[in-house]
């Protein structure tokens, strides 16, 4: 499920979103303080007509302005973004300095996942009904076609370094490969969460790897052609004990990847802490680190390839912390210029993700509840099998030392009894 506080950095080009509004700036010096801001509420809508149809003519969904779902694409040249009511796409917003044309498309359902092709000619839009449309990037104007469907609510869309396959994360556990050209033409499916799945992640310099999370507490390999699966690392393992969250449910949200050390970072939901994998490639397995912990929930985290894993927080007076390894260990690189020119920009506008983390309902939602009708009914037929035994004691009782106790009629004096 798609949160309303997230980060998002390609280059040194550094978003923020939260609520209605997202900021982005640089994290190099040499731009200063460049930021740019865009409010969906502000912005210019569609026609009433638009709004209140979506693109296969059916009524859509009011929704609000909440921005839902971000992604860069792969060179950075193009943003996309969505509320709750349109799906808005921004060219060359790697360039902080210049915000480029923008386009607004208005979408059926509220949506939970965006992706990009890797040719940046089309920009795929999943949402809670369990459909995936594409809209054109080089024809802002045109209107969305439907490419598939699932029976289920998608909570991520991914698509192959190539182009050829379009992957699809849904509240059914399942995994879904499907053909790009054809999507009705299904390669494979990656089955063996027993949670809804809640990210996945193809590994952009492994292209027949993917990584995913969910809400049964695992992070996955898989060869998803074949949809093999290939490792599974349990969070529950790697709990410490002394945890105070170690004895909570709660689901892997999130996934961000390093090339440059093929490290892997896992975030879950509503938690302080990141756990780090090295992903070996040689023997096709995930290989756990270390444990970042913090001292306030984490929202989102990011890889900035020549830097190190940027973590946005709950924290007003330290919303970002950079963390770089040293020597094989991770750590906080706290007194960092740079770390605390992002962080003075992010309080100054603190509002927007002080006011959006209480709507952020999470992942809780999405697990589906169980229901155990034996262990009511044998305890209902045990209560029936009491209350029986008792009226039949109260009925029959039990024989006295001179025999079986006889009924007396109403107004007859027992026998044996002397006046």
């Amino acid at each position: 499920m798609a949160s309303s506080v997230g980060l998002a950095l390609c280059g040194e080009a550094l978003v923020v979103r939260g609520g209605s509004r997202l900021l982005a700036t640089s994290t190099s010096s040499s731009d200063g303080d460049s930021l740019f801001t865009y409010d969906c509420s502000t912005a210019q809508k569609k026609t009433q007509e638009q709004e209140q149809k979506g693109e296969d003519g059916q009524p859509g969904d009011k929704g609000s302005d909440t921005i839902l779902a971000s992604t860069f694409s792969k060179s950075g040249s193009y943003f996309a973004l969505t509320d709750d009511r349109t799906s808005s796409c921004f060219s060359r917003l790697s360039r902080i300095e210049h915000k480029g044309s923008e386009a607004s498309r208005t979408v059926v359902r509220r949506c939970t996942a965006l992706s990009f092709t890797a040719s940046e000619e089309k920009v795929l839009v999943a949402d809670k009904s369990g459909d995936v449309y594409s809209f054109s990037v080089p024809e802002p104007h045109g209107g969305g076609k439907l490419e598939l469907g699932h029976l289920s609510m998608l909570l991520d869309v991914a698509v192959s370094p190539d182009d050829r396959f379009v992957l699809t994360a849904d509240r059914d556990e399942k995994i879904r490969v499907s053909w790009a050209a054809a999507p009705h033409s299904i390669e494979s499916f990656c089955l063996g969460h027993t949670e809804f799945v809640s990210r996945i992640f193809v590994v952009p310099d492994h292209p027949e790897l993917l990584l995913s999370s969910s809400g049964d507490r695992t992070l996955r390999l898989w060869e998803y052609r074949s949809g093999r699966e290939l490792h599974c690392c349990h969070l529950s393992s790697l709990q410490e004990p002394a945890e105070p969250w170690s004895d909570q449910r709660f689901a892997a949200s999130r996934i961000a990847y390093w090339p440059r050390e093929q490290c892997v970072a896992l975030l879950c939901d509503r938690l302080p802490v990141v756990f780090l994998f090295q992903l070996d490639t040689a023997r096709r397995q995930l290989v756990y680190r270390q444990q970042l912990s913090f001292q306030h929930r984490v929202w989102d985290a990011a890889f900035e390839e020549s830097r190190g894993l940027w973590v946005l927080q709950d924290c007003q007076e330290a919303p970002l912390v950079l963390c770089r390894p040293v020597d094989g260990h991770w750590q906080s690189d706290g007194d960092s210029a740079e770390v605390e020119r992002l962080s003075a920009l992010l309080r100054g506008n603190w509002a927007m993700l002080e006011g959006s983390a209480g709507t952020d309902g999470g992942f809780s939602s999405l697990y589906k509840a169980t229901c155990d009708n034996m262990t009511t009914y044998l305890k209902r037929k045990e209560e029936r099998l009491q209350q029986q035994l008792e009226r039949k004691r109260r009925r029959d009782p039990l024989p006295g030392p001179n025999g079986p106790a006889k009924r007396v009629k109403a107004g007859e004096e027992p026998r044996g009894c002397s006046s």
